[in-house]
């Protein structure tokens, strides 16, 4: 009896050991961190980022209304926040340095989604399926931020650096934001209008699909969750676009 035991425990079939990971293949952090959910969160986090800056950067040009010292002085603020623990312009520059990083990774995001969405769905459906609304969001979002790009190098040659700017970097920031919106230069305010109003429409659909990845538009909550994500928008949009009318309507001057 204990030889068939035996015998038994010897032929016994022994338990296949899991299969290795193929060659390549991320695993554990960095497959979690290149999964779909990991790209949703990486955006999330980077537009929450982007968010906080577009609000902050609002509030700071409505400074302006308070005069041009006001304004100058916000803006040398800026450069010189943590002084003299620290040397001028450090935490400026880390935070542009912070923005980079969260720009470049919420766009990488974004195209590594839109690949994976195409190669989940290879073979196109021989009738348009896809309601005309989300073929307008898709269309606003990828050609709205390639004008988004435009304008923050524009942006930043003209107001920051004063190298397109009529006044040069030598003038204050105060008569840099007032000659670069003169009524002159219209194309250059044109260009602005459409800009944000696309940033706008970026930031209402990035608020709402982060609500909706998170789990939170649900019942009640999904419609107020909806007007809050289109209210925020156009508060930003409406506070960015009075400096340039005011400047057009001869307020600031």
């Amino acid at each position: 009896m204990t030889s068939i035991i035996e015998r038994g425990r010897a032929t016994a079939a022994v338990p296949a050991p899991p299969p290795a990971p193929a060659p390549g293949r991320p695993s554990g952090r960095r497959a979690a961190h290149r999964s779909s959910n990991g790209q949703k969160a990486v955006m999330a986090i980077s537009g929450a980022v982007l968010v906080l800056f577009l609000v902050g950067h609002m509030l700071g040009n409505l400074k302006i209304f308070f005069g041009a010292e006001s304004f100058n002085a916000y803006a040398e603020w800026l450069r010189t926040v943590g002084e003299p623990a620290l040397p001028g312009r450090t935490i400026l520059t880390l935070t542009e340095i912070a923005l980079v990083a969260a720009v470049l990774l919420h766009m990488a995001s974004a195209v590594a989604l839109a690949r994976r969405a195409a190669k989940a769905r290879p073979v196109k459906y021989a009738a348009r399926r896809r309601p005309q609304a989300r073929g307008y969001v898709a269309r606003t979002m990828r050609y709205g931020g390639v004008i988004i790009v435009l304008f923050v190098i524009w942006h930043l040659l003209d107001l920051t650096f004063g190298v397109v700017n009529p006044e040069g970097f030598t003038a204050t920031p105060y008569d840099r934001v007032v000659e670069g919106f003169a009524p002159s230069r219209w194309p250059v305010t044109l260009f602005y209008v459409v800009a944000l109003v696309m940033v706008g429409l970026h930031l209402r659909h990035g608020l709402w699909s982060a609500f909706q990845t998170l789990g939170l538009a649900r019942g009640r909550t999904r419609h107020l969750l909806s007007v809050s994500a289109a209210a925020l928008s156009a508060v930003l949009v409406l506070g960015f676009l009075s400096v340039p009318f005011a400047v057009l309507i001869g307020v600031l001057k």
